[in-house]
C-alpha cells in the first residue's frame, strides 16, 4: 500500500469546525492554509484571521500548544486559490449547503494536484453528489471525511467512499488518520447522516417525544439519561445546547428531507419549542442559552408549562434508582420494562426506539453492526454502543419484547424486526470471529490494514475476543510485571494495578522489585497502563498514618518513594514511560525519572501537590534542580541556575497541569526528544520498541549527578519577594505562602550559600525534610481530608 505523506494540508472553511480542524492538522506538525472568503471590510483575509484568534479563546484548547498557531497560513478564494497546489491532503469544511460546497469545488478544482486527496467534512450530505463536480480525473482521490466536534478531542472519523473514491486512497488516509491525527476511523455508507449522526440525532428525536409523551422536564430527562446509563454528563439537552439548536435543527431537516421513505419519518421534525428558541436567538452555549442558561451561579433550565427558565433541580425517583442500580443488564432491563413510573417508562421506551431502529436500518447505514456501536462511543460518547447494550441485556428477551411492543403499537414505528434479528438461538451481533453485517448475512472480521497491528489492544466490542493478556511475571497488589513474547520476549512491562493508579507503600514495593527482576532477566522496561498514567501519592495511606501519629513511618515511605524514582533513572536497563491522561504528582515524577517517555498527546502532566498542602518529595524537586544545574551549565556562567528555577517554581506553586503532551514538553515535565503519539493506543508498540532500540545500542545509565550548583539562600529570598507581594495583594493564604517557601526551598538545595555544590542525596533530603514538616501542619492535613473526602481542593 502507498503512504499518504502531507507535507502541507487545506482547510476550505473557517467556521467553527475549519478552524479547529485546521488547528489539530497544526497540532500534529503539518502546515495549513485556511481558506474563506475576502472580507468585505478591513483586512482581505480578516475572515480567517478572527477565526484563529478565537481558536485562543476556545474552551476545551483546539491547539495543543500556542506555537502550533503558526503553522497556519490564513487565505482567500479570492487571491490565494493557487497555493493548493502545493497542498496533498485538502478538507472542505464550508456550510452544508449542496449548492455553496459542490460551486466551491468547481472554482478550486483547476487548482489542485492530480493526486492531492480531496475531502468534504459534511455531517450528512451526499457524497457521490458532491463529486459529481469535480472533473472524473479527481473523483477517485475524493471522499468524505466527517470529523466531531471538538476535532482534536473527539476519536471519531467517518470516512465515506463513493463510487469512484479508489480503494488504496481510502485505505491510504485510514492509516495516516490513524496514525498522524490519532483517530478513530469507521467506514461509513453514504447515506444521509452517515453512521453516528444518523443513530445519535435519532436518539435525541426518541428521547425529545418521549419526553413530551410522558410529560417530563428536561433536567430531569438529563438526569435520567447522563452518566447512570452510560451517555456522557451533557446528556441529552445539554448536548443539544453544546452542539447548537440551530445546527441539531439542520441536521433534523437533512433527515427529514433525504429520508422520506425510512419508517420513523413522521418523528424527523423539530419541536415547536425548538422552533421558538431559535427564533428568539436562543442557540444553546454560544448564545449562553438554550434549553439551559447560566444566571449568576444558577443553572436554570426552560418549563415550558411556565414559558419561562427556572432552577434546574431535576432528580431521579427513588425507586427508578434503584433499578438502575441493579448490576445484571437482562434484570435491570426487565425491571424498566415492567416499571409504571413515567421515568423507567421514558428509559426502556428510549432504548427499545433505539434497538428498533439501529436494527431495522443496520442494512443501510453500516457494514456491520460493530461499525454503529463503535461510532456511537466515539462519537457520541456512550459506554457501550446500542447493539453492545442490547446483547448485554439478553438478546432473546429484549427481541421479543421489540416485538410485543411493536404489535401493541408502543413504539415509533410499526416497522417489523427484521428476520436476522429474531432468529432462533441468536446470542446477539458480536463474537469472538466478528460482527454481524446485514447487507452481507455474515459476520465481518476486523481491518486488515497493518497500521492496526501497532495497537496491540484495541478497544473491543462486547462478545469479541480480547487481546491475550501476556505472561504474567510478577504480580503484587498494587503492580504485575509481564511481558508480551510474541511481540518483545526481552523488553518487560511494569502496569500499576492500583484504582486510578495511585502510588501506595505496595505499588513502590512492586516497582523496586519489577526493576530488580527486569535488570536481570530483560533488557529493556516499560512502565504502560490505560489512563491515567498515575494520579499521585495514595493519600489515604498518608491520612490514615497521619491520624495514627506514624511519623517515621511516613518519612520511610517518602525516602521509599524516592528510591522508586531512583531505580527507574539508573536502571542498568533503559526504562520508556509509556503515559496517557493524568500523570499527577507522583506520577510525574515516575515519568520524569524514566529513561525516555512516549506520550500520548492528551497527557495531562503536573506537579500538584501544593493543591493539598505539599510539595513534590518523589525526586521532582530534585530532579529539577538538576536539570538547572545542567541547562546553567550550558551557558557563560555556569553556576547561576536561578533564571531556570523560576518557571518551574511557578509551575510547582501554583499546581499547574499541562494542557497536552506539548504543553509538559514546553512546561519541563517531559523532554524535546521524548516521543508524542496522537493515538494512545500505539503508546505500548511505539514504547517497545524505543525500549528495543535503546538496548541495542548499548543503552547505559546516566552518571549520577554529583557537582550540582544550587540558588541556595539569595534564590530562596529571591522567590520570598515574589511570594510576600501575591500575599499582601490576597493572591494566595498565609498557608500558601508556607508551602510555596518550601517547594523554593527544596529547589534551591535549602538554606545555603547560593552557589554551594551538592550531590542528588542532598537534593533529596531537603525535598523529605520539607514534605514531612508540611505533613505535620494542621492546615495540610485539612487540605488532605477535603480533597479525600469531596475530590477538590481546599483553599484555606
Amino acid at each position: 500500500m502507498k503512504s499518504l505523506i502531507v507535507r502541507k494540508a487545506a482547510v476550505l472553511g473557517a467556521g467553527v469546525m475549519g478552524a479547529q480542524i485546521a488547528a489539530h492538522l497544526a497540532n500534529a506538525g503539518v502546515p495549513v492554509v485556511l481558506f474563506d472568503l475576502p472580507a468585505k471590510e478591513g483586512p482581505e483575509n480578516g475572515i480567517v484571521l478572527k477565526a484563529l484568534s478565537n481558536l485562543k479563546k476556545i474552551e476545551p484548547a483546539p491547539l495543543s500548544s500556542p506555537d502550533r498557531l503558526g503553522l497556519i497560513t490564513p487565505a482567500n478564494y479570492a487571491q490565494h486559490l493557487p497555493l493548493l497546489a502545493e497542498c496533498d491532503l485538502v478538507i472542505e469544511a464550508i456550510a452544508e449547503r449542496m449548492d455553496w460546497k459542490q460551486d466551491l469545488y468547481k472554482k478550486i478544482a483547476p487548482h489542485l494536484r492530480a493526486d492531492a486527496v480531496v475531502a468534504s467534512n459534511t455531517s450528512g450530505l451526499s457524497i457521490n453528489a458532491l463529486a459529481e463536480s469535480l472533473p472524473q480525473a479527481l473523483r477517485a482521490h475524493f471522499c468524505g471525511i466527517h470529523f466531531f466536534n471538538p476535532p482534536r478531542y473527539m476519536a471519531l472519523v467517518e470516512i465515506v467512499a463513493t463510487r469512484s473514491s479508489g480503494a488504496a486512497m481510502l485505505d491510504s488516509l485510514e492509516t495516516w488518520l490513524t496514525r498522524r491525527l490519532g483517530k478513530s476511523v469507521v467506514r461509513a455508507l453514504d447515506t444521509p447522516n452517515f453512521v453516528a449522526n444518523r443513530v445519535g440525532v435519532f436518539s435525541i428525536l426518541a428521547v425529545m417525544h418521549h419526553t413530551e409523551r410522558l410529560g417530563l422536564r428536561f433536567d430531569t430527562v438529563d438526569a435520567l439519561t447522563g452518566p447512570r446509563i452510560g451517555r456522557p454528563k451533557s446528556a441529552t439537552y445539554r448536548t443539544a445546547d453544546v452542539v447548537g439548536l440551530d445546527t441539531l435543527v439542520h441536521v433534523i431537516k437533512t433527515m427529514q428531507d433525504t429520508l422520506p421513505d425510512d419508517p420513523w419519518h413522521a418523528y424527523f421534525k423539530s419541536p415547536d419549542w425548538l422552533q421558538a428558541l431559535i427564533a428568539q436567538g436562543a442557540l444553546g452555549q454560544k448564545t449562553r442559552a438554550g434549553v439551559f442558561r447560566k444566571t449568576g451561579k444558577e443553572i436554570q433550565v426552560l418549563d415550558l408549562a411556565a414559558r419561562d427558565y427556572r432552577a434546574s433541580d431535576g432528580a431521579v425517583a427513588d425507586e427508578v434508582q434503584a433499578i438502575l442500580d441493579i448490576k445484571s443488564p437482562a434484570e435491570k432491563f426487565a425491571a424498566l420494562r415492567a416499571s409504571a413510573h413515567p421515568q423507567a417508562e421514558l428509559l426502556w421506551s428510549i432504548f427499545r426506539d433505539v434497538f428498533h431502529y439501529c436494527a431495522v436500518q443496520l442494512e443501510s447505514i453500516a457494514d456491520n453492526a460493530r461499525d454503529v456501536d463503535l461510532a456511537m462511543r466515539w462519537g457520541f460518547g456512550w459506554a457501550q454502543g446500542p447493539f453492545e447494550t442490547w446483547q448485554a441485556a439478553g438478546w432473546q428477551t429484549v427481541a421479543q419484547a421489540i416485538a410485543a411492543d411493536i404489535a401493541a403499537g408502543k413504539t415509533m414505528s410499526s416497522a417489523p424486526l427484521p428476520a436476522w434479528a429474531l432468529e432462533p438461538g441468536r446470542t446477539g451481533v458480536h463474537f469472538p470471529d466478528g460482527s454481524w453485517s446485514a447487507s452481507a448475512g455474515a459476520l465481518r472480521g476486523r481491518s486488515a490494514l497493518p497500521v492496526y497491528r501497532r495497537q496491540l489492544f484495541p478497544e473491543t466490542v462486547l462478545g469479541e475476543a480480547p487481546a491475550p493478556r501476556g505472561e504474567t511475571l510478577f504480580e503484587t497488589e498494587g503492580t504485575r510485571l509481564w511481558r508480551l513474547p510474541e511481540v518483545e520476549p526481552r523488553i518487560a512491562i511494569l502496569s500499576i494495578t492500583s484504582k486510578m493508579h495511585t502510588i501506595g507503600e505496595e505499588v513502590l514495593d512492586g516497582v523496586l522489585a519489577s526493576v530488580a527482576l527486569a535488570e536481570k532477566q530483560f533488557d529493556g522496561l516499560v512502565v504502560w497502563h490505560d489512563a491515567p498514567f498515575a494520579v499521585g501519592a495514595n493519600l489515604k495511606q498518608v491520612s490514615g498514618a497521619i491520624e495514627a501519629g506514624q511519623w517515621d513511618l511516613l518519612e520511610a515511605t517518602v525516602e521509599k518513594f524516592q528510591r522508586a524514582s531512583m531505580c527507574l533513572k539508573y536502571a542498568q536497563i533503559p526504562v520508556v514511560a509509556a503515559m496517557q491522561g493524568m500523570a499527577l504528582g507522583g506520577g510525574c515524577e515516575f515519568g520524569m525519572h524514566a529513561a525516555r517517555r512516549v506520550l500520548a498527546l492528551e497527557s495531562y502532566i503536573g506537579l500538584v501537590e501544593a493543591g493539598v498542602g505539599l510539595i513534590p518529595a518523589g525526586g521532582g524537586s530534585k530532579e529539577f534542580a538538576v536539570r538547572a544545574a545542567r541547562h546553567a551549565a550550558a551557558t557563560a556562567t555556569p553556576g547561576e541556575v536561578f533564571n531556570f528555577l523560576q518557571p518551574v517554581f511557578t509551575n510547582i506553586a501554583m499546581a499547574k497541569v499541562s494542557a497536552s503532551a506539548h504543553d509538559a514538553i514546553a512546561k519541563g515535565y517531559a523532554l524535546p526528544t521524548d516521543t508524542v503519539l496522537f493515538n494512545a493506543r500505539e503508546l505500548l508498540w511505539v514504547a517497545l520498541r524505543e525500549a528495543r532500540a535503546m538496548a541495542d545500542a548499548n543503552y547505559a545509565p546516566p552518571l549520577p549527578a554529583r557537582d550540582i550548583p544550587v540558588a541556595g539562600r539569595n534564590g530562596i529570598a529571591t522567590f520570598e519577594m515574589m511570594l510576600v507581594n501575591m500575599l499582601e495583594g490576597g493572591m494566595i493564604s498565609q498557608h500558601d505562602y508556607l508551602v510555596s517557601r518550601s517547594a523554593a526551598a527544596a529547589l534551591c538545595g535549602g538554606d545555603i550559600d547560593t552557589g554551594t555544590r551538592v550531590d542528588e542525596e542532598w537534593l533529596l533530603k531537603v525535598e523529605r525534610r520539607l514534605f514531612v514538616d508540611l505533613l505535620k501542619h494542621p492546615l495540610t492535613q485539612a487540605r488532605i481530608k477535603h480533597t479525600l473526602e469531596t475530590g477538590k481542593p481546599l483553599r484555606n
